[in-house]
């Protein structure tokens, strides 16, 4: 097989992920095609010496090039929800089936497409990469060209306001409740067992400057000190075990995560990736900028042995 037939065959293999992609984040048949076409014609033409993810290349491409439709879709402000709903079933790519074009738009929904539509262009693509398709946020920041702070914000607003509208991207979070609400009682009776049990093997923890302060400054009561990232199942069990025995079982913007709070005030969230039923990323997040971007729903009373106490921020996270 020579190189091009085995560049279009793994193609061809990418390429209904790629169109779903691309029409999650443009609510648009034809320009879904386009990108995947975009994306084909940068391949057909680049060095791949270096390329090892050639799935994940391709979606790169695909999301940078939708970042530009909107950004430009934006500028011109000549589209509208009525005209992606047309295009969705009537102004198709002459070379595609129109029973995929109509199974492709129905996976999305017109009351997604509205709540879409009143993203910007840079929130609507990180919300759809991760909400919509789990890619890690570092994934995100690298094809989007932004922080991966500034990634999980934008999803996080984007995120808001699609629970505010009354849509989820991820459907029911019972299971995630479950998985977070196993891994609070796994922390706060110091099971390790439990622990790793429902964290993956690579889990990473990130933890802001504020909480890293708090560790180093022993203000969390025997906890070690902590670095910027933690990663490694066992590692990262080491850390919790035995602790955040004052945090409360809370959604974060619509999604099942932790929260320590000092009378009513939240102090500290622990916010999680989960797949497959394990945990794959945890931020914990002290600093009171962040914190006050979240929409906090606590779902239990605040432990009954820590109502009114005085001990400061180490409640967060121990004894």
């Amino acid at each position: 097989m020579t190189e091009p037939d085995w560049l279009a065959e793994r193609f061809q293999e990418n390429r209904p992920r790629l169109r779903k992609v691309a029409y999650r984040m443009l609510g648009s048949v034809s320009e879904a095609d386009d990108a995947v076409q975009e994306a084909w014609m940068r391949l057909s033409r680049s060095d791949l010496r270096d390329v090892q993810n050639l799935g994940g290349w391709l979606t790169t491409i695909v999301a940078r090039v939708c970042l530009d439709t909107l950004r430009s879709r934006k500028r011109k402000r000549e589209e509208s929800l009525g005209s992606h709903e047309l295009d969705a079933s009537g102004n198709r790519d002459p070379g595609s089936d129109p029973e995929s074009d109509a199974v492709l738009a129905d996976s999305v929904g017109s009351a997604l497409l509205v709540v879409l539509d009143t993203l910007a262009p840079a929130e609507r693509v990180a919300f759809v990469l991760r909400d919509a398709f789990d890619i890690p946020f570092e994934d995100v920041a690298a094809m989007i060209g932004r922080s991966e702070p500034a990634v999980r914000q934008l999803a996080s607003r984007a995120r808001r306001r699609a629970r505010r509208s009354g849509l989820g991207s991820r459907g029911d979070p019972g299971w995630r409740r479950e998985v977070v609400q196993a891994f609070l009682a796994a922390s706060r009776d110091g099971d390790l067992d439990a622990l790793l049990a429902v964290l993956a093997p690579g889990v990473v923890l990130r933890v802001d400057d504020l909480a890293v302060k708090a560790a180093a400054a022993k203000k969390w009561g025997g906890a070690p000190d902590l670095a910027s990232k933690v990663r490694g199942a066992q590692a990262v069990a080491e850390v919790f075990k035995g602790r955040a025995r004052g945090a409360r079982f809370a959604l974060l913007d619509g999604e099942p995560g932790a929260v320590w709070a000092s009378g009513g005030t939240p102090r500290a969230a622990f916010v999680f990736s989960i797949e497959a039923g394990q945990i794959v990323e945890i931020d914990l997040v002290m600093s009171p900028e962040r914190l006050t971007e979240f929409d906090i729903e606590f779902l239990d009373g605040p432990p009954s042995d820590r109502r009114g106490s005085p001990t400061g921020r180490r409640r967060a996270f121990t004894e």
